[in-house]
C-alpha cells in the first residue's frame, strides 16, 4: 500500500470514528462534581435516546419565576439497567432531582437521583461522578 493510499485510510477511519468518540464525554469533562444541586419541579419533557437520555423540569425559584432545567441521564441501556423504563419519568410528574450542575453556567446538570411522585428514587448517575456507589 502507497503512503498516500495509507493516509487516505487512516483520515477515513478518523472521519467515521472521531464523532462518535466527541459525542459521547465522561462525566468530568463537562460536570462539576463540587457543584452538586437538589431541585423540585414538573417535567415538561423527556427524550429517551443515545448516548445520553434527557428529561427536563420547570423549577418555580423564590421570586416565583418559572425556571427550566435540562437533565442528562445515562443512556436507554444503561437506565433500563438501573430499573428504569420509559414511563419512569413521565410528562406532568412532580419530581425531586439531585444531581451536579455543568461546569459552564447554565440549566444543565447531570441528574443523579430522582425522586418520583410515588415516594420511589431511581438511580441514574455515573461511576465518576464523585458520588456514593449504588
Amino acid at each position: 500500500m502507497t503512503a498516500s493510499r495509507s493516509a487516505l485510510v487512516i483520515a477515513s477511519g478518523w472521519m467515521i470514528f472521531c464523532p462518535a468518540l466527541l459525542a459521547h464525554h465522561s462525566f468530568l469533562v463537562e460536570f462539576d462534581q463540587n457543584k452538586p444541586m437538589t431541585v423540585t419541579g414538573v417535567v415538561t419533557k423527556v427524550e429517551w435516546m443515545n448516548p445520553h437520555s434527557y428529561f427536563y423540569v420547570d423549577v418555580q425559584d423564590s421570586s416565583g419565576k418559572v425556571v427550566k432545567w435540562s437533565f442528562e441521564t445515562a443512556s436507554p441501556s444503561a437506565l433500563a439497567m438501573r430499573g428504569w423504563n420509559r414511563d419512569t419519568v413521565r410528562v406532568g410528574d412532580k419530581v425531586t432531582v439531585q444531581g451536579y450542575r455543568t461546569k459552564r453556567e447554565s440549566n444543565l446538570a447531570a441528574a443523579r437521583l430522582v425522586s418520583l411522585p410515588d415516594g420511589r428514587q431511581v438511580y441514574s448517575g455515573t461511576m465518576d461522578d464523585g458520588g456514593p456507589n449504588q
